[in-house]
């Protein structure tokens, strides 16, 4: 790894778990790569060393927020692409993590890459939201279907039995009880 002053490009592969980072040049010389774990200290340290400033590009995947959130806390100007516009990356014949995060920088540095829109947290809260009710009516639809399916032996189940830590850890001690002795499958019998 050599010195560097000027303003670094930085290519940023988001995984669940971890990521790598691809440190540049603005004429394309690879000062660096990392792969760290995906934690905002880890992240803050790694993007220090990326100088005053540092252009940050990384891909619209799960999980973008907090990295974005901490990029631009630690002073980077963060960019977004755009999952469909980087989508030909899968088809190239050596796909790495490596690979992605310097061709994300490289999109960058020249000014081609695809962009996403950075909403605001408070955007972002609301989609939060909206996206949790769409799931609790989700779940809600779910425990109803199987409530009317599961039970052969007729009735409502206790839910929260099959949930506890009990029947987690030791499903054969765990029974379903329900209310209603039959069913209407099985005629009242």
């Amino acid at each position: 790894m050599e010195a560097y002053d000027g303003r670094q490009v930085v290519g940023m592969d988001l995984h669940r778990r971890r990521s790598v980072l691809v440190r540049m040049t603005g004429d394309g010389r690879r000062l660096g790569t990392a792969r760290i774990a995906n934690s905002p200290a880890e992240l803050r340290k790694e993007i220090a060393r990326a100088g005053k400033c540092p252009q940050v590009v990384l891909e619209a995947t799960y999980g973008w927020y907090w990295a974005a959130d901490t990029l631009a806390a630690a002073g980077a100007e963060v960019h977004l692409a755009h999952p469909l516009g980087v989508k030909a990356f899968s088809y190239r014949r050596v796909k790495n993590d490596e690979r992605d995060a310097a061709d994300l920088a490289d999109l960058l540095r020249m000014g081609r890459l695809p962009g996403a829109w950075i909403a605001p947290p408070r955007v972002r809260e609301l989609r939060e939201l909206t996206r949790f009710r769409h799931l609790c009516r989700h779940r809600h639809k779910c425990r109803y279907a199987e409530a009317r399916i599961m039970p052969s032996s007729g009735g409502r189940c206790r839910w929260w039995v099959v949930a506890s830590g009990d029947a987690r850890h030791n499903p054969e001690g765990c029974q379903l009880s329900c209310s209603r002795k039959a069913s209407r499958w099985s005629g009242g019998r």
